[in-house]
């Protein structure tokens, strides 16, 4: 089922939104935790200023905070301090699902609404997920616009990854190899997905690594924000625009520059301070007490209405391309 959107998150929903919420109480209704997979990459920053702006505007207060690598332990550790501190929600974007299964059960015990956000923890110990997008719908629009870019079905092809740990890139993967090898059967993907540890640099070296093992190699499918950014790098260092194609999930600043001499050849994502805003949004509700119809819809106070898909799955919405064009 595809989200029906009320009310956007422009200009014209936060009036209208101000003409019918009154203004914020001295004291925050909830103490909201947002933690990130980690702090200080353009993604997460943006998704930040999203969950900020919903504490804000809706009354609540929003604690946005997060590793600043993508560490399961640390956010482990840091996630038990907010336990003790007695918060009402945690929504958490895990760098390891299982890693975080004791801690969010802790949560429960004690009380606390457990929402994931951006990636998925495992399923029964969450209220809600918040989901920026369908997996299969995004894996398999990016093949597609590899192939296009390509110029032909036929090839050698690889995939570079943030973590090899996190459920929604994994997600994408599964369903991007699985649509490559029915819909295009001449590709040939050289290798298992190379990890990069959600860090530019590391994909950049990493993308270099790959062109020299497989020379042949005539597209590179990215994802994880910085790993496309860190491969058009390579790809313009290496004076490769014309040979390969890279196609991945990235922040729409940061394409700007790779895309303006085709290193990278197109990036795709959604409104990341849109997803923070949402992921707020849906834990207030649910503290308020608004319950979880499967496959009907949830009203997000100051945002509209989405469809909830199966029990507990409510998405943000369809991706954006950015091209140079």
């Amino acid at each position: 089922m595809k989200m029906k959107k009320l009310v956007g998150l422009g200009l014209a929903a936060m009036m209208a939104f101000t003409a019918v919420v009154p203004a914020m109480a001295e004291e925050a209704a909830y103490k909201i935790v947002v933690m990130p997979k980690l702090i200080g990459i353009p993604y997460f920053t943006a998704t930040g200023e999203g969950a900020e702006k919903a504490g804000e505007e809706l009354g609540v207060e929003v604690i946005y905070n997060g590793p600043t690598t993508a560490d399961a332990a640390e956010q482990v550790k840091m996630l038990e301090d907010y336990i003790t501190q007695g918060v009402d929600a945690i929504c958490v974007a895990p760098n390891d699902a299982a890693a975080l299964d004791p801690v969010l059960k802790k949560a429960h015990e004690a009380g606390i609404l457990v929402l994931d956000w951006d990636t998925e923890a495992t399923k029964d110990l969450v209220d809600a997920s918040v989901h920026q997008i369908s997996d299969q719908g995004l894996a398999e629009h990016l093949v597609d616009a590899m192939v296009e870019n390509m110029g032909t079905e036929e090839g050698d092809w690889a995939i570079i990854t943030g973590g090899l740990s996190a459920s929604n890139l994994n997600a994408w993967i599964g369903f991007a190899r699985d649509y490559a090898a029915e819909k295009y059967p001449g590709l040939n993907l050289v290798a298992d997905p190379y990890p990069t540890d959600e860090k530019q640099d590391v994909a950049l070296s990493t993308a270099k690594d790959i062109l020299k093992a497989y020379p042949d190699v005539k597209a590179l499918f990215c994802v994880s924000t910085p790993a496309p950014i860190g491969a058009a790098q390579a790809i313009r260092e290496m004076g490769l625009q014309d040979k390969v194609t890279v196609v991945g999930t990235a922040v729409k600043e940061d394409c700007q520059d790779v895309l303006s001499d085709g290193a990278l050849d197109l990036g795709c994502l959604w409104n990341c301070q849109d997803l923070g805003y949402l992921t707020v949004g849906v834990a207030k509700a649910l503290l308020d007490g608004a319950t979880l119809e499967a496959d009907g819809e949830i009203t997000i106070e100051g945002v509209g209405t989405y469809a909830i898909e199966g029990e507990k799955n409510i998405i943000l919405g369809p991706p954006e391309d950015y091209l140079a064009e």
